[in-house]
């Protein structure tokens, strides 16, 4: 049994008539007729009593006629349901951000894709970039933008550097770091505690390193928060805490103070499963990503202390 022969069928079954079914369908009556017959050969039943010029249903073909009426319209359905998908009316796109990059230039760039594809519902899961690239692994995201290097290496997923990041030292203004011309030196900050994020959030490991890296122990008053709560406990007085540029504008309670050249700095790539199909929204929001970044960066709208790496 084929599609196609439904349809014949249902076609003569609705106007009693071949050749009339056949004009309707824009097909040759002999070409009905042929399949009509090879449907009924399938069967092992007559669907139509031809009798004086009149075409009747028989017992077998007004049993097919609402299962055949039923399988066209799920066709039907179906064939909409993946064409909304691929010309990007429905769909669903899953990316994972660092909460920094959730507030500032990914925001923007769900804006710009919200507006050209409303239909395509947008989900967002925030965390840090260890625990990013295990939901990306694991298949529960299309994208995450991720920090290079990965802790974790994973041959499925394949990285595209996007941004460069400056990393600075978050104090309250009344309480700043000690300097050196205006830059910090991480051997003069032996004595200052540290607001220190949770296990899975690259600024931990890079703080660390850096620290460990200087010669010093790293000493936290604190520890275990997201970036809102570490940018909240730096205002409160509870010690240092290295962020992202990004994240200081807005917030008075809290200076960034640049770090002795070359300071620290992080690589921003976005990360997906390469051994995954993408989906034609998930391939088209990377676009609208890309696209967005370059127009920024060509229009001088970048954060400051952030840089593209993407080449024309």
């Amino acid at each position: 049994m084929q599609i196609q022969q439904l349809r014949y069928f249902l076609a003569v079954a609705e106007v009693r008539h071949f050749t009339l079914a056949a004009s309707e369908l824009r097909v040759a009556q002999a070409t009905l007729s042929k399949q009509v017959a090879a449907l009924e050969k399938d069967l092992g039943a007559r669907l139509f009593s031809r009798a004086r010029g009149n075409i009747a249903l028989t017992p077998a073909g007004e049993a097919l006629l609402p299962l055949a009426r039923r399988i066209l319209a799920d066709v039907d359905t179906a064939r909409r349901d993946v064409q909304d998908l691929t010309g990007l009316r429905r769909g669903r796109v899953r990316i994972g951000a660092t909460p920094s990059l959730l507030g500032s230039l990914l925001a923007d760039a769900l804006a710009r894709f919200h507006q050209a594809f409303g239909g395509i519902e947008l989900s967002v899961l925030q965390g840090g970039s260890r625990d990013l690239v295990r939901d990306l692994a694991h298949g529960e995201l299309d994208f995450a933008l991720i920090v290079l290097p990965l802790q974790e290496g994973d041959p499925s997923l394949e990285t595209l550097p996007l941004l460069r990041e400056e990393l600075m030292i978050a104090a309250p203004p009344d309480d700043p770091p000690p300097r050196r011309q205006g830059r910090v030196h991480i051997t003069d900050l032996s004595t200052r505690p540290l607001v220190m994020f949770r296990r899975g959030y690259d600024l931990r490991d890079a703080t660390l390193a850096a620290w460990r890296g200087a010669g010093i122990e790293p000493r936290f008053s604190i520890e275990g928060g997201e970036m809102d709560a570490v940018l909240r406990f730096v205002e409160a007085g509870l010690g240092l805490a290295v962020v992202p540029s990004v994240v200081l504008p807005g917030r008075p309670g809290v200076a960034g103070f640049p770090m002795v050249s070359p300071g620290l700095h992080r690589t921003v790539a976005l990360a997906r499963r390469k051994d995954v199909e993408a989906t034609s929204a998930a391939e088209e929001f990377g676009r609208t990503l890309l696209r967005h970044i370059r127009d920024e960066a060509a229009a001088g709208r970048l954060p400051s202390g952030v840089q593209s790496l993407l080449t024309e």
